[in-house]
């Protein structure tokens, strides 16, 4: 069990575990968990069917929720998976004006008996306390996200590439924050959902009309093998033709919205050594950066119609649940992982988290136009990097892999993406006020990787 006190009433906090998205923003990122199918809610005996990855084995866990108490608290027992016995009761207490508890209470038993515990006790006990550490620690962090940028309206916010990598936790960020989501989507008949085709220029922009924002975040990713002739031909359609067809489309509706973020990335400085990189910096030379000049060009009739467009030029984003990350855990967990060519090249990188909450700071601050570093402040070395990352895996990264074998096998899109040096600094950010939950690597990676979770309570 792990009761831990939280600076928001028993209300607010079990209203937000109603909410659509809760239950996403609950599952860690490190657990290779997946919802397969959810039918009903809590007040009604609803069922949610999990698909657990250990390893080379895929579990199926199903779970029925058995109680519910408004305001106060819900259960949820298991009807299939790996446990002999599994209730999970959570409750929400007030103590005192405007705070509470929250408690989660597991009663659970493995297979076979005592054999089971004694074979399997330690761990499954191990990963519960990591695992509601990590959840309370994130209910307090989206809570004081609501709290800073809620406001007293709710908004109705497109949000382009919603099935990415941010775009998939931005939606659930947004509907646990009580606002209503309109994914701009390339597939035809999906409920409220709004259809989109970039590249055939068509849109059904009465699905657009009264939106109060939109996040585009959609487009071919920049990761592969190599940047062959057709894949950077996609990369540049998807992020140039598509960003103004969508500027141009909200320009001229009847009711526009009024921002749109655009994404960009830190590609727009090019090679710059050592060089510290604001928003005011020049643009550098190559591919990439080329490409962000052009990408953030296309935004600009959306501007030129009243509307407030921002530009997010993100860095690597750091979450194991995909992108360079995601990439990288494997061989640094097996011990293979190692610098890049002389290691001395910087990486600008922003937690996950963070980069979500910077997405709502320019939605709900006025005052933000134009280009925006979505990065940490503390840029590192990628050498710097390496040994952080083999030391939050406990592995060693002893093995270097020289520029010249870099750039042999992956080309153009090694040297851009993985030999360059960007030293971005996220100044417009933090002159606007807003406060990085975790701006040092290590904290990120500890997070992020459920290494050492803040604790916000006690266990009982």
């Amino acid at each position: 069990m792990l009761r831990s006190p939280l600076n928001h009433t028993a209300g607010d906090v079990f209203d937000w575990h109603m909410r659509p998205g809760a239950l996403e923003r609950l599952i860690p990122p490190w657990g290779n968990i997946k919802i397969e199918e959810r039918t009903g809610t809590p007040t009604d005996g609803g069922r949610v069917r999990f698909r657990l990855s250990r390893g080379p084995t895929d579990l199926t866990w199903e779970l029925r929720h058995t109680s519910y108490e408004e305001g106060r608290r819900f259960s949820e027992e298991q009807t299939e998976g790996p446990f002999t016995r599994w209730v999970h009761t959570h409750r929400f207490d007030p103590v005192g004006e405007g705070k509470c508890t929250i408690e989660d209470h597991v009663n659970w038993e493995l297979p076979l008996g005592m054999a089971g515990k004694f074979l399997g006790g330690s761990t499954v006990e191990y990963e519960l306390e990591r695992l509601f550490t990590f959840r309370h620690h994130r209910i307090e962090n989206e809570l004081a996200r609501i709290d800073r940028y809620g406001g007293p309206k709710s908004l109705r916010i497109g949000v382009t590439g919603s099935s990415g990598l941010i775009g998939r936790a931005l939606c659930h960020t947004l509907t646990t924050g009580g606002h209503e989501v309109v994914r701009i989507v390339r597939k035809r008949g999906l409920g409220s959902d709004v259809f989109w085709d970039p590249i055939e220029e068509t849109i059904d922009t009465d699905g657009l009309e009264g939106l109060d924002a939109v996040v585009h975040l959609a487009g071919e990713s920049l990761l592969g093998f190599r940047w062959t002739d057709d894949k950077k031909k996609r990369i540049c359609e998807s992020r140039i033709q598509g960003t103004e067809f969508l500027a141009q489309t909200l320009g001229g509706l009847r009711c526009p919205p009024r921002v749109l973020v655009s994404a960009s990335a830190v590609g727009f400085y090019g090679d710059r050594g050592t060089e510290i990189l604001t928003e005011r910096s020049k643009p550098g030379n190559g591919f990439l950066a080329d490409l962000c000049q052009a990408w953030e060009a296309a935004s600009r009739p959306a501007s030129r119609m009243g509307i407030r467009v921002v530009n997010l030029r993100t860095g690597l984003v750091l979450t194991p649940l995909g992108g360079a990350l995601g990439t990288m855990l494997l061989p640094f967990r097996v011990g293979v992982g190692g610098r890049l060519g002389n290691g001395r090249q910087y990486v600008s990188w922003i937690d996950h988290d963070d980069l979500l909450t910077l997405i709502h700071h320019v939605i709900w601050t006025d005052s933000i136009s134009g280009a925006v570093n979505a990065t940490s402040p503390y840029a590192v070395p990628n050498a710097t990097f390496t040994d952080t990352l083999g030391r939050v895996l406990r592995r060693p990264t002893l093995l270097p892999i020289p520029r010249l074998a870099v750039r042999a096998v992956l080309g153009e899109m090694g040297r851009e993406t993985l030999l360059s040096s960007a030293r971005a600094q996220p100044d417009v950010a933090q002159e606007t006020g807003f406060e990085f939950q975790y701006p040092g690597l290590e904290e990120s990676l500890l997070y992020q990787l459920g290494k050492e979770v803040p604790s916000t309570g006690q266990d009982q």
